[in-house]
């Protein structure tokens, strides 16, 4: 048997664990978890960030997923692969919530609409395919800054336009809104892009647990939300949906 390289074992080992699970470790929490000395554990880490496969955060000192490894990923998962896996699970999610559902990817610093499934109440629709919408903003372009560093990166550099009066513009106040997003798995627009219209979007993951796109419903603000709170039941069924369309790519169970 071929002898394997030790140090490219332990750098897809810290790969795997940033990208599992919380998103963002501190140097001692990598060490601990592979068992290594904190040493050898930065040196590695120090190398994955000088490739730009792993990210220093300035302010914490904790580590995430850097912008070239999803770029990688991004180049093994077809976007026509993602929207044809999420097909079936998409109609079924606008059965059951009876609203708008959205596939997303990242694209051009925004978000590009790969797939619509019309509202199921026969009401004349616009198909919106092709159209873009803002990373800040919306729940599908938060879902995709939250879980992805291009996507992060993209919005740092993007014009943060305010919308409506909920728009949120100031980077501190996104970033806590981004760091809210990953602790509950999902990420919310009460009309921040759009008066009247409230939608909700959770995270699509591929095989290797990289964010590849996300879903999510839209809706008016009297349907879709509920003593000024999403409905509980709309936001598990789009977290449904999300997983059922990872599963399909190979994720396995989150």
């Amino acid at each position: 048997m071929a002898r394997t390289i030790q140090s490219l074992e332990r750098a897809a080992a810290m790969l795997r664990l940033l990208a599992g699970g919380e998103r963002r470790l501190g140097l001692s929490d990598v060490a601990s978890a592979l068992g290594l000395a904190k040493g050898t554990a930065h040196g590695i880490l120090r190398t994955l960030q000088q490739e730009g496969f792993v990210e220093q955060d300035p302010a914490s000192g904790r580590y995430q997923l850097g912008a070239e490894l999803l770029r990688l990923g991004n180049s093994y998962l077809d976007v026509h692969e993602l929207r044809a896996r999420a097909l079936l699970w998409a109609d079924d999610l606008a059965r059951s919530s009876g609203e708008s559902v959205y596939l997303g990817v990242l694209h051009q610093q925004g978000v590009l609409i790969v797939h619509h499934v019309f509202r199921p109440d026969d009401s004349r629709q616009v198909l919106e395919v092709g159209a873009m919408q803002p990373l800040h903003s919306t729940a599908l372009g938060k879902v995709l800054c939250a879980y992805d560093p291009v996507a992060h990166s993209q919005l740092l550099e993007a014009e943060r336009e305010a919308f409506t009066v909920r728009t949120v513009t100031a980077l501190p106040d996104l970033e806590g809104v981004l760091d809210l997003t990953r602790a509950r798995g999902w990420a919310a627009d009460v009309e921040e892009t759009w008066e009247g219209v409230a939608s909700v979007a959770a995270p699509i993951h591929d095989r290797h647990r990289m964010p590849v796109g996300a879903v999510g419903v839209m809706g008016a603000v009297e349907r879709v939300c509920e003593e000024g709170e999403l409905r509980a039941q709309l936001v598990a069924a789009v977290r449904d949906c999300a997983r059922a369309v990872s599963r399909d790519l190979g994720a396995g169970r989150f």
